[in-house]
């Protein structure tokens, strides 16, 4: 479960440490849009570092995309003992992902980390991206979600992204029926660059949350905190939820299967599911909290 998936630049030390502090579900320790050349290498020192200290998100590491030959020397450099997971950026085809993991299993081997342990998360960011998505999501068994990158995206296709962003609405359902369907975690949605925009942020999150996604990827600390709030089921829905389930618990020792709740919602299989899967992520929220 990874509601939010924080940015930060790994050769910013303050920006890292104050990341790690947050309670994001997870932090990425950014080595590509967000780092200069010239700084790669020092940034993978800083990763490293940052990396033995405490903190309360999972970390992971966004490396180079395998096209600008910089992926072996970042996955050489940050996978230890301490890393929760690779993101890797601008996924195309399931070869992409199946030679990172080929050297991601590799490394883990020659640190006697388990093998398979190592979360892989692929970045798709263009149109052949999307194309493969089902694809992508069946390469590796490592793969636990896809995440989806509008930025890159869009000018891929040579469009604007929008306010209402309906030019990412295929993108973004065809990615959470490809997860579904390949059987993994919903995918993770994409950034909302405009950070000062808190209107627009809150109805763009809405957009990820109803169309099924689990989480999203977030540039600023001012986003987390809606970010959770708004992939964590409310008390109306947990309360809901209870209430179905002990209707229709009742109602099968009568022999129903369907029945009508006082409010005049129609319950079935179908429902009495959805209802199972919010206390069940409720369940993973608050032990979340607990730890």
């Amino acid at each position: 479960m990874l509601r939010t998936l924080l940015f930060a630049p790994a050769n910013v030390t303050r920006r890292v440490e104050k990341a790690l502090g947050l309670p994001a579900d997870a932090v990425i320790l950014d080595l590509e849009d967000s780092i200069p050349i010239s700084e790669k290498s020092m940034a993978r020192s800083m990763v490293v570092e940052a990396l033995q200290k405490p903190r309360k998100p999972f970390a992971y590491v966004r490396v180079n995309a395998l096209s600008t030959k910089m992926t072996i020397d970042d996955l050489n450099e940050v996978v230890c003992p301490e890393l929760d997971g690779i993101m890797l950026t601008k996924v195309e085809e399931p070869a992409d992902l199946q030679k990172v993991d080929w050297l991601i299993e590799h490394l883990e081997e020659n640190q006697s980390i388990p093998t398979g342990s190592l979360d892989l998360i692929p970045l798709i960011e263009n149109a052949r991206g999307v194309h493969n998505a089902y694809e992508i999501a069946q390469a590796v068994p490592r793969v636990k979600r896809l995440c989806f990158g509008a930025v890159d995206y869009s000018a891929d296709l040579g469009v604007k992204l929008t306010e209402q962003g309906s030019e990412l609405f295929y993108a973004r359902s065809y990615l959470v029926n490809a997860s579904r369907a390949a059987e993994l975690e919903p995918p993770i949605d994409t950034v909302y660059p405009d950070i000062k925009n808190q209107e627009g942020y809150k109805k763009d999150l809405q957009v990820a949350v109803d169309l099924g996604f689990q989480g999203k990827l977030v540039l600023h600390p001012d986003q987390v905190e809606e970010a959770n709030k708004g992939f964590s089921p409310s008390e109306e829905d947990i309360e809901f939820a209870k209430n179905v389930i002990a209707a229709f618990k009742e109602a099968e020792a009568q022999g129903r299967a369907a029945i009508t709740m006082d409010n005049g919602k129609f319950i079935d299989y179908p429902v009495v599911s959805s209802a199972r899967r919010v206390l069940n992520l409720a369940e993973k929220i608050a032990k979340k909290g607990e730890s």
